[in-house]
């Protein structure tokens, strides 16, 4: 396989109609020719991380914490977490996706989040994206999506509601100027 879309984001197209995608960006944590796993930064749930944290019997100390929302990282294990985050740190389930990036599945980074300790950066998501072997470039070529590397603060410090503008204008790309109409020469 050629094409390792690792720590890129995955940005719609405006003809990508899929209610879950439909102005969406995706950060890619893992693509082999299995397929590809990622999590969508722009849709937020109507949860509040306190919510989770006191159904997990996690004391959350710190209030703005507790007032955050989840993101809906994607329509796959929509029951399970994922927190996107940097530094890495030292957690019992994580997935270093670069030397800064990584994502944690355990318990023990939630506790630490709920008390201050947690990384400095993170997003919690629950569910994600994912593509089987080669579902991921077909829909590239089927045009749905732009390809951009990632920028570490755009995906840290882009809120939800201006990340697929401003991914795609770092790109070079004004997406109000594209037409939702896919052809063929």
């Amino acid at each position: 396989m050629s094409l390792n879309l690792k720590n890129h984001f995955l940005i719609a197209m405006p003809n990508l109609l899929d209610p879950n995608f439909h102005q969406s960006v995706t950060y890619i944590c893992e693509h082999d020719q299995k397929g590809a796993m990622g999590l969508m930064l722009t849709q937020t749930t109507n949860y509040l991380l306190g919510e989770l944290l006191q159904q997990l019997k996690i004391n959350c100390i710190v209030p703005e914490i507790g007032q955050r929302k989840i993101m809906f990282g994607g329509p796959v294990e929509i029951q399970s977490g994922f927190i996107l985050h940097r530094p890495a740190g030292n957690w019992q389930s994580s997935l270093h996706v670069t030397e800064e990036v990584t994502v944690t599945t355990s318990r023990d980074i939630l506790e630490a989040l709920a008390v201050g300790q947690g990384p400095r950066e993170n997003i919690v998501t629950v569910g994600y994206a994912g593509w089987g072997p080669g579902q991921l470039e077909q829909e590239l070529a089927s045009n749905s999506w732009l390809t951009y590397p990632a920028d570490t603060d755009m995906l840290f410090k882009t809120s939800p509601g201006q990340l697929w503008h401003s991914a795609a204008k770092a790109l070079g790309i004004d997406l109000s100027l594209l037409s939702g109409d896919v052809g063929h020469a």
